[in-house]
């Protein structure tokens, strides 16, 4: 079986006036991430993870900051055009598995509906996308609340 692993990271700055979205949900918070897209950095790191399994860069590469394209793009139409570029190249996912990093808000209660909506981006059974939630345990900027980060890997493989 030929398989490959990816990671990917994402961090954005918390601010008040925009909403909070993470793994395409909108999540009840006083403030939201700044971006240039929808700032979703749960999606962004599974995009990364996905790239980078195939050594095909990075979502910058693909949808820069600086093309007002993408200018508050929603990020799940942007995870389904990098689900496409991967299976162009023959690949499937086997599994993602994600870590978001954030002091606040508490995400259990939107766990499920975050891993519902990406699993069905990305056409996959729920169990193959894994999202946890932990604190940085009030250290660093993301223990301050001035932003949020997630890690990601994710599993592909061949389909040829």
């Amino acid at each position: 079986m030929n398989i490959r692993i990816g990671n990917g990271y994402d961090i954005h700055r918390l601010v008040v006036g925009r909403p909070l979205i993470l793994g395409g949900i909108e999540i009840s918070h006083e403030m939201g991430l700044l971006g240039h897209s929808d700032a979703d950095v749960l999606t962004h790191a599974i995009m990364d993870a996905m790239l980078g399994a195939l050594s095909l860069g990075d979502i910058g590469h693909y949808f820069p900051p600086t093309d007002q394209e993408w200018a508050g793009a929603d990020s799940l139409v942007l995870l389904t055009k990098v689900h496409h570029l991967v299976q162009e190249q023959g690949w499937q996912i086997g599994n993602i598995d994600s870590v978001v990093v954030a002091e606040r808000p508490k995400l259990k209660p939107y766990i499920s509906k975050m891993r519902a909506r990406i699993a069905s981006v990305l056409e996959l059974e729920a169990s193959q996308v894994g999202i946890k939630a932990t604190t940085n345990e009030k250290l660093g900027s993301i223990g301050r609340e001035e932003g949020i980060a997630v890690h990601t890997v994710a599993l592909l493989v061949s389909s040829n």
